[in-house]
């Protein structure tokens, strides 16, 4: 009988590490996939406004004292017919602005676009680092990495439509690698 017992007591030892292991590898893949859903949501955010989607809207955090901030976002028009990108206000500064990046002899320049941009009918613009993007003038507040603020873009056809700025990490500027003529 106590030969039994042992045996027992062995199978149910040996038995139970294997159990365990099971177990924690079913919880730390469910905790894996419960992850991987949420982090979509956190990442990306985006709006709409009649046809257009406006995907992640961002900005990056600003050094102390700095008096500009970019914005940058993709706008996918999914009607058939072209739209455009009038304005952009927020309360994190006095002025926004849509600006365009080119290279002219050489020297990288920056410049408002005038009469807004066009967002063609069935396509995309991006408004990213080094191109069309937006400038905050006049900085009421440092944004910080992690935060969001709001602003509002207002098109011609699509009206206008309440969005948020994810703010990124500082990361790199490029800016003493390039000269910058910034015409006004």
């Amino acid at each position: 009988m106590s030969n039994l017992l042992s045996q027992a007591q062995a199978f149910a030892l040996r038995g139970t590490p294997q159990l365990d292991f099971q177990r924690r590898l079913a919880f730390a893949a469910l905790f894996v996939v419960l992850l991987l859903a949420c982090i979509p949501g956190a990442v990306a955010h985006e709006f709409k406004a009649g046809d257009l989607e406006i995907d992640h809207p961002w900005s990056r955090a600003t050094p102390p004292g700095a008096k500009v901030a970019g914005g940058y976002f993709t706008v996918v028009n999914k009607g058939s017919a072209s739209d455009r990108l009038l304005s952009i206000s927020s309360d994190i500064s006095d002025k926004a602005e849509l600006h365009e990046m080119g290279v002219k002899d050489g020297v990288m320049t920056m410049r408002p676009v005038e009469g807004g941009l066009e967002i063609p009918a069935g396509g995309k613009v991006a408004l990213k680092p080094g191109a069309y993007h937006l400038m905050f003038t006049g900085l009421k507040r440092q944004p910080k990495q992690g935060e969001k603020f709001p602003a509002t873009l207002t098109f011609e056809k699509a009206g206008s439509v309440k969005v948020e700025f994810a703010v990124e990490g500082i990361g790199e500027t490029g800016s003493g690698d390039m000269d910058m003529d910034h015409a006004e």
